[in-house]
């Protein structure tokens, strides 16, 4: 396969082809940065609220460097991965202590800073800045691979490395961004992911080795993920009247420092359910059984079940056990207010359409 004739066709495709996406009318290194994260593991149609309401509240660096851990995490509620949005304002803050507050103009200090990888790198250097340096994702590694027609594991950094320093030799000097986006969003729409692709729409697809092949189907080769653990939770909507009982998770590991409805492993009876919520210091009124629901991470799968508790409010929120991060709000406080993560959406869908 030829790769200097990539660039002329696929920029022509890109030209007439092109989606009109937010971030892409005004390419500044905030908000390709914002995007590129965002982006991460969420559908395109997904971001665009988000990314919306993300650049409203907080319109650059130092507003990201300066917000409060609840109000990034609130504003990134259910995009998941919420560690990315922790690293972004890590590295807010490296920017506006190193560079005063401005993105450097350099690929290697951008590489450089928390949560950046080469691929974030790239795109904000070649489409911010104009630096020709590549931004190889999922998207471009399964379009080379079938350019290629190569079976190596694009899951291993040495595949990808090796795909990265093939796209910097050819990148057009005058169009870096516009060179790197079209390949990403060739991958986007017509070497897509799930079914075949559209090689009758494809501007590569004379150069395509898997295509000349009829091996399109059969790539890219990725190593198979490793079996999810499964887990039994149950989940406690407790409330009085127009108030709910949340809880702050651990600072570390999995969800951390977002609120939750409280919940244990396990699928409990009704009687478990009660006698953990008299061990908080609450006294239950009555109790039944909400519905099941499923919530998949990228390395275990929570089963849980639930318990609808009516409660008497406590006289005061302290009467709540604070080192276990249990706080009384109020229904529109939470909406509002409280990042909780999306593998509860079922139990709080229903506490916001019936309480």
């Amino acid at each position: 396969m030829e790769w200097t004739k990539i660039p002329e066709p696929l920029l022509l495709w890109y030209d007439a082809n092109a989606r009109v996406l937010p971030w892409r009318q005004e390419p500044t290194p905030y908000r390709v940065w914002v995007s590129e994260i965002m982006l991460q593991q969420t559908r395109v149609e997904a971001v665009k609220p988000y990314f919306a309401r993300f650049l409203q509240e907080l319109p650059g660096i130092s507003d990201l460097a300066e917000a409060s851990e609840d109000q990034i995490l609130k504003l990134w509620e259910g995009l998941g991965y919420y560690s990315r949005v922790r690293n972004m304002q890590k590295a807010a803050q490296v920017i506006a202590e190193k560079y005063g507050g401005e993105m450097p103009a350099d690929y290697d200090k951008i590489r450089a800073l928390p949560g950046i990888g080469s691929y974030t790198a790239g795109a904000i250097a070649s489409i911010a800045f104009q630096i020709p340096k590549p931004a190889v994702d999922g998207n471009v590694l399964r379009v080379l691979s079938r350019l290629l027609a190569s079976y190596e594991d694009i899951l291993k950094q040495s595949v990808k490395r090796r795909m990265e320093e093939q796209v910097e030799r050819i990148i057009p000097r005058e169009r870096p961004g516009d060179f790197n986006q079209s390949l990403i969003e060739l991958g986007a729409l017509v070497c897509v992911p799930n079914g075949a692709p559209k090689c009758q729409s494809c501007p590569l697809s004379g150069l395509c080795e898997a295509r000349k092949k009829g091996i399109q189907l059969e790539l890219p080769k990725k190593t198979p993920p490793k079996a999810r653990k499964q887990e039994k939770r149950t989940v406690l909507a407790l409330v009085s009247d127009n108030k709910i009982v949340l809880r702050k998770r651990p600072p570390k590991g999995l969800l951390a420092g977002l609120y939750e409805l409280p919940n244990e492993k396990g699928t409990w009876t009704e009687e478990q359910a009660v006698s953990y919520v008299r061990s908080q210091g609450l006294s239950p009124l009555r109790i039944r059984r909400l519905g099941e629901a499923k919530h998949i991470f990228s390395h275990v799968e929570w089963q849980m079940c639930g318990y609808l508790v009516r409660i008497e409010e406590p006289e005061m929120n302290e009467s709540l056990k604070p080192e276990e991060g249990l706080v009384f709000v109020e229904k529109e406080e939470m909406e509002r207010r409280y990042s909780i993560p999306s593998a509860f959406e079922y139990y709080v869908n229903y506490l916001k359409e019936t309480l």
